[in-house]
């Protein structure tokens, strides 16, 4: 086992976070056209509520965008619960989420949990940061992590700490100078009882001081900072303080610049290292402590000297609290306190005071000299890491050096060259005890070691120049791992673990934490290293790397391209035998059979080698698990060959059984064959499915590799592994394929495989994984059924194959299991055919277990007689009729499925180009009782079928009276002709046949209930295909019961069209016209043409609800039957059942939604304008409309207001008008009968329904009536208006209005023409009817080109209509005379 690179989580998208910090680097998405479209207007408001980080001025950027990470300043949690990406005055807060990938795996991703600026001085910039995890202090998560600070360093001087979400909780200003570096150090139990205890501590490094603060005072002030927060935040008023922060500040001396430091902790001299340091420092007469001092010791790295160590003596100045009574007596806001005189806020930064009026006092620090150094005047170091283990460091400088130092000693012990930029970390891996192994020369019990486990040390390098990261064994150990990771990546290593642990919360639970990780910001994962302990052993000395050595090798010698196979045998032979491990050499023989190189022979003589020299050792020293291994793999070896050798045999293969023979063979009447024959073949024929097919199908084999892989031994049996299907099958189609098809000895397979410890369970299972897969082989040849027979009948009669406890009465589970795997299979024809086979075995069983139970003194048709009785009363004969029946049924439908009617319309939606699923017998049982119907539906849903064309197929079914024998031969003659596109006859003959199968659960009313449900879904998926609601209406019409009519149109309402409708509304009357496609697209989600049919299709759904819930007081509710065979169906209720649950309405609300329908229709259908739908209705009116029409609600009653009623009026007469102008401009363009067809509203009777609607608006209807005769003569439909004359009650003032009409007429034909006949008929005209005539205005005509006959006989008719004592009744009376006179010129 090598090391190993492990991604443990990866950011869901860094472009954002990276955005956000260089927006210089930001990626412009800019639309190639530069043009808008309707898709990108008025959605800005949808967007406005995202949380988005704030925008920044985009400034040109000269550095690449893929090495932006290296100017960050980075900080990662090491329980991985926050992390820290900043730049100059800008951060951002991640944390890892749960997420799916776009496979739809959970991986845990970096989610953006806060992000914004965190200066509070203009000049000041982020210059470091760390992310401390505190343990938590409840007794349930004793050691656990409670939350995350964040710690941040400022150039200004400043140290603030917040929480997750960006909260300030201290602030503090301890040296004016800019803040270098922030680390921190966490409670670790000492390993050994010389080691001195190391307490909790962070250090703030400055160019010329060091400030370190006491861990357990740091934690306590971050818990009370927190919990003020929490009480502000609730109450908004507390003003308690905190305990002050406990540090010292050091002021580092005798030192050019300083870069980076190390605190190594507290150290105990020896009395050897005491006198020899008194001695170099005091000389000869040096007097000597009786105790060590302790001293705390820090490194630091830069210039004059390279690498520095100071001491600084333990007790030699107490921690600076100055001015603590000061602070907590303050009147300050910002709560002053600390030693330092720091700031401390609970505000957010947003809420702080944008400007602090004087700065706080500084301490001064404690001067410290440097004792000693590593002198390099040329080289300056740029960064150190301490190990974990306090012992060693790691220092890199600008020449490219990587030095190691031992810390104790203060001399470099090793150097790295070459690595300009490096970034370092380090490792400590604790060794496994379970894993380690005991010596060969004596026993030892494995995992029973003795000892304290060993830990070593790695240091990692990331060399960012040359895209590596390298692992090193310390100290003087080799390189044991290198990656190519790219040159863009960061290495963080924190070097601390949660902070507020001691000796004894620290042994509890301990939480996952990591030491190094490494950012890749191109990939976004974030991977850490895994190194096992063994790499850290000298390979002279490690028995285990001279195994992995050994391991290796072999992997190369199986990788090699056409090997001498002997040579390569004996050579794999030496290797396995020198392996000493057992746990190696058990995976070398993994992959030595996982090989795909080497041949049977060799693979069983070097497995069978193996097991000797374990046999020929000591029973105490063999390693048990490797020997059962052995044992084990050399069986299935073995078993693999036997297998080979039956089907590699050669037999001679019998003829084709004819029918007679077949028959006998399955217990069918010749006849019965013949018909399930060729309902096989033509179904065979409609299937257009492939199914799964190998590369070794055809001849059976499978590799030795992949045999071994499926197959598990367990004792004395075998066992197949837990593996897909296909996998099933190939290991099925190896054992039986060439036995199904009468190639090898069928019984000699049997026997082979029993012997090897297969149950007759999974030899079952797997012959039918292969027969119900390879349907169309195993159905072209009637041989394969005999095949199949003679196997299941050897398989039925192994031992355990049916309990010897079996009886008649009760179902064995043997076959029903067979029986579950022909209902679960979606292969028809090939499950009617095993069916058949296993009906006939188990009969024949079931005949022979009768015949014992009789005496032997019966005559022989006594005894037949009684068997047959016997075989009538088996529990399990009965449940083969059954599925037999189910799966007949079954096939049938399926072959509907498959066929393929003639479409009316060559326009395909792509909702109808999804292909229909594949049924079953299983899928069909848990449909519940809508669930054939629901098929049907889908079929009819995507071959476009006609309504006409179900009802026409029932009323066949109904007439046709012929023999069962008939049915199936004329299934037959369909069947042959279904496969390619079919004629509506033959589509009618098949839907008459599935009638027959299915007279309950296709009942016309069920089909109709479902089509119209399955057309509306289907809609409501992509609204712009308005004819599929057209299909739906349509099929809701030709539900014969109201009950079932009235629930399905009230649930389409509420589910699917309520919704729209309410949108349609308000949108119409928020424009007060027809609104055009982009608004209608944009509130409705279809265009403008769609909407209109949509307001259409509402308003006769409506309709039929109203109608439905009258007529089903006056019939009754139906009952919903299934056919015998499909009793056992279970599942969700089926649509109709949900629609006679559906509650009664409120009919006056129904009416009065209805109103509304009909209004927008006519708006959107003739695009009125200056219309307002909810404008014509009072407020409660208003406040009634798409309620629930179950409920009762406050609708308008008695007179209503005369200027509503005035608007009303003035809308229907405009409805009219719009009509009868449709009705003329048709007229005019001459459309085609077809394309009259497609215009929406052509089916409508405009004028009636207006008139209908005056009834529930309170508009006079005999105005409409009257309105309706004068836009016909208006627009010269003469012969419609006499028509429509008879139905108006107020004749007297029609024949005014119609008086009117004829002078405008008249006068376009007198006036307007100015022909010299024209002007004398006009000069010997009475003056009155001159004067008359000149006053009409003939544009208001909309036809002027009426024949002068035609009017005449308008004239006459407004004379009949008009009294003698009208007034206008002699001007009637002269105007026939003027039209006269005008035709006869």
């Amino acid at each position: 086992m090598a090391c190993t690179l492990l991604e443990f989580c990866r950011f869901q998208d860094i472009t954002t976070v990276r955005d956000f910090l260089f927006p210089q680097l930001r990626e412009e998405k800019k639309n190639p056209d530069n043009l808008s479209s309707w898709e990108n207007e008025d959605w800005g408001s949808w967007e406005e509520g995202e949380n988005k980080p704030p925008e920044e001025e985009e400034v040109p950027s000269k550095a690449p965008s893929s090495f932006w990470l290296q100017d960050c300043v980075l900080s990662l949690s090491p329980t991985n619960d926050l992390m820290v990406i900043a730049h100059e005055q800008k951060a951002v807060f991640l944390a890892p989420k749960w997420k799916a990938d776009g496979k739809g795996k959970e991986e845990m991703q970096y989610e953006v949990v806060w992000s914004g600026s965190l200066n509070v001085e203009d000049n000041e910039f982020i210059s470091s940061a760390l992310c401390i995890p505190l343990a938590s202090q409840k007794r349930s998560s004793t050691g656990r992590p409670d939350w995350t600070c964040i710690v941040v360093g400022f150039t200004s001087g400043y140290v603030r700490f917040y929480t997750e979400t960006g909260v300030l909780l201290l602030a503090q200003l301890l040296n004016e100078d800019p803040i270098l570096q922030l680390k921190c150090r966490t409670y670790e139990i000492p390993r050994h009882l010389g080691v001195t205890e190391q307490h909790e501590e962070m250090t703030i490094l400055y160019p010329s001081a060091l400030v370190t603060i006491d861990g357990f005072s740091l934690f306590q002030s971050l818990r009370a900072c927190r919990n003020q927060v929490a009480r502000a935040a609730a109450s908004g008023n507390e003003n308690a303080q905190p305990p002050p922060l406990a540090y010292k500040k050091w002021g580092l001396q005798d030192v050019d610049s300083i870069v980076d430091h190390a605190s190594v902790g507290v150290m105990a001299l020896s009395p050897f290292d005491q006198m020899k340091t008194a001695s170099v420092l005091g000389g000869f007469n040096a007097s000597i402590k009786s105790s060590p001092p302790t001293m705390s010791q820090y490194i630091t790295v830069g210039s004059n000297p390279f690498t520095g160590f100071f001491f600084a003596l333990e007790g030699s100045t107490q921690p600076l609290l100055s001015h603590v009574a000061l602070a907590v007596a303050s009147k300050l806001t910002s709560a002053l306190f600390s030693a330092a005189s720091g700031w401390l806020g609970w505000k957010s930064k947003h809420e702080e005071e944008p400007q602090q009026k004087q700065k706080p006092k500084v301490e001064p620090a404690t001067p410290l000299a440097v004792r000693f150094g590593l002198p390099d005047s040329r080289r300056h170091g740029e960064s150190i890491s301490l190990s974990p283990c306090n012992t060693l460091a790691a220092v890199t400088d600008d020449y490219g050096r990587v030095i190691l130092l031992d810390v104790g000693r203060g001399v470099a012990i090793r150097m790295w060259k070459g690595y300009r930029d490096a970034q370092i970390g380090w490792m400590q891996i604790v060794e496994d005890l379970h894993e380690r192994e005991s010596e060969r020369s004596h026993y030892s019990p494995f995992g029973s070691v003795q000892g304290p486990c060993r830990v070593a040390q790695f240091l990692v390098i990331y060399a960012p120049r040359r895209g590596i990261l390298e692992v090193w064994s310390t100290q003087q150990g080799p390189r044991v791992g290198a990656f190519n990771v790219g040159k863009h990546c960061r290495l963080l290593y924190p070097g601390y673990k949660i902070m507020g642990l001691n000796n004894v919360t620290s042994q509890g639970w301990q939480p996952q934490t990591f030491q190094i990780c490494l950012i890749d910001p191109v990939s976004g994962n974030v991977r850490t290293v895994n190194i096992p302990f063994h790499l850290a052993l000298s390979d002279k000395k490690c028995e285990r790397a001279k195994d992995l050595h050994l391991v290796k090798k072999l992997r190369t010698l199986l990788k090699a391209k056409s090997p001498n196979h002997e040579r390569l045998e004996a050579d794999i032979k030496e290797i396995l035998l020198d392996i000493k491990y057992p746990a190696t050499k058990k995976q070398a023989l993994e992959n030595i059979l996982a090989s795909g190189r080497i041949p049977l022979s060799s693979l069983t003589c070097i497995t069978q080698a193996l097991m000797d020299s374990l046999q020929s050792q000591e029973l105490e020293c063999v390693d048990e698990s490797l020997l059962v291994l052995c044992q084990h793999k050399l069986k299935l070896l073995h078993l693999y060959e036997s297998v080979q050798k039956i089907t590699s045999a050669t037999t001679e293969t019998s003829s084709s059984p004819s029918t007679k023979e077949l028959a006998q063979l399955l217990r069918l009447e010749e006849g019965e064959l013949i018909q399930l024959q060729t309902l096989i073949r033509n179904y065979r024929q409609e299937h257009t499915k492939s199914g799964v097919r190998f590369a070794e199908d055809e001849e059976g084999a499978l590799p030795v590799k992949t045999f071994l892989e499926y197959l598990e031994c367990e004792q004395d049996s075998i066992t197949v592994k837990k593996a897909s299907d296909d996998e099933n099958i190939a290991l099925g189609s190896f054992f039986f394929w060439k036995c199904l098809h009468g190639e090898c000895s069928t019984q000699e397979m049997c026997q082979t495989l029993e012997s090897a410890g297969f149950s007759p369970q999974l030899l079952l299972s797997l012959l039918l994984k292969v027969w119900l897969s390879k349907e169309k082989e195993m159905t072209e040849n009637a041989q394969s059924l005999c095949c199949l027979h003679s196997m299941l009948s050897l398989l039925s009669n192994m031992k355990v194959a049916i309990d010897q406890s079996w009886d008649l009465q009760s179902v064995s589970p043997w076959w029903q299991h067979m029986r579950t795997a022909c209902i679960q299979s979606s292969s028809n024809g090939a499950a009617l055919l095993s069916a058949h086979v296993g009906h006939s075995v188990a009969t024949s069983i079931t005949s022979a277990m009768a015949e014992k139970k009789f005496p032997k003194s019966l005559q022989d048709d006594d005894v037949e007689s009684m068997t047959d009785s016997w075989e009538a009363l088996s529990l399990d004969t009965e449940y083969w009729k059954l599925l037999l029946k189910q799966l007949e049924d079954c096939l049938i439908l399926q072959t509907l499925l498959q066929c393929k009617g003639v479409r009316k319309t060559a326009r395909i939606s792509s909702l109808q180009v999804e292909p229909l699923g594949r049924l079953s017998v299983k899928k069909l049982l848990e449909g519940g009782k809508g669930g054939v119907a629901d098929t049907v539906a889908k079929w009819v849903f995507k071959q476009d079928i006609s309504p006409d064309l179900l009802k026409a197929a029932r009323d066949k079914r109904d007439s046709l009276h012929v023999q069962e024998s008939g049915e199936v031969s004329s299934a037959v003659a369909i069947l042959e002709t279904a496969g390619e596109s079919t004629s509506d006859e033959q589509v009618l003959e098949l839907l008459s046949l599935v009638y027959q199968h299915f007279p309950c659960s296709l009942d016309l009313d069920v089909l109709h209930a479902h089509c119209c449900w399955e057309y509306v879904v289907q809609w409501n998926k992509d609204p712009e295909e308005a004819q599929f609601l057209l299909q739906s209406v349509d099929h809701l019409k030709r539900i014969g019961n109201a009950h079932v009519q009235f629930g399905l149109s009230l649930m389409m309402w509420s589910t699917f069209i309520i919704k729209r409708f309410s949108s349609s509304a308000y949108l119409i009357d928020k424009v007060g016209k027809a609104p055009k496609d982009r608004l209608c697209r944009r509130d409705v989600g279809m265009s403008d043409t769609s909407m209109t049919s949509f307001l259409g299709s509402c308003s006769d759904l409506l309709q039929i609800m109203m109608e439905a819930d009258v007529s089903s007081e006056e019939m009754l509710a139906p009952v919903l039957e299934v056919e015998d065979s499909w009793m056992a169906v279970e599942g969700p209720e089926s649509i109709v059942e949900l629609a006679l649950e559906q509650k009664h309405i409120h009919y006056p609300l129904v009416e009065h939604q209805y109103v509304l329908s009909v209004i927008m229709y006519a708006i959107m259908n003739f695009s009125l304008k200056s219309v307002k739908p909810l404008s014509l209705f009072d407020s409660k009116g208003k406040n009634a409309f798409f309620k629930d029409l179950t409920s009762i609600q406050l609708l308008p009653s008695g007179e209503m207001d005369p200027s509503l009623v005035s608007l009303r009026q003035q809308f229907l007469m405009k409805v009219i008008s719009a009509a009868v102008q449709a009705q003329f401009q048709t007229q005019i363009t001459v459309k085609s009968e077809e394309a009259m067809a497609e215009v929406p509203g052509n089916r409508v009777d405009w004028p009636a329904l207006a008139v209908d609607l005056a009834s529930h608006l309170q508009v006079s209807e005999d105005t409409l009536r009257r309105h309706y005769v004068c836009e016909l003569y208006n627009h010269g439909f003469d012969h419609l208006a006499v028509e429509a004359i008879l139905q108006v009650l107020d004749k007297e003032v029609l024949a005014s209005q119609l008086l009117v009409i004829c002078g405008q007429r008249l006068a376009h034909a007198l006036l307007h023409t100015q022909t010299k006949e024209g002007m004398e008929l006009l000069a010997r005209l009475p003056p009155t009817l001159c004067t008359w005539v000149k006053a009409m205005d003939p544009q208001d005509l909309q036809n002027t080109d009426v024949p002068i006959p035609t009017t005449a006989k308008m004239v006459d008719k407004v004379v009949e209509l008009l009294p003698e004592n009208n007034g206008q009744y002699n001007l009637a009376l002269n105007l026939i005379e003027a039209v006269e006179a005008m035709s006869a010129l």
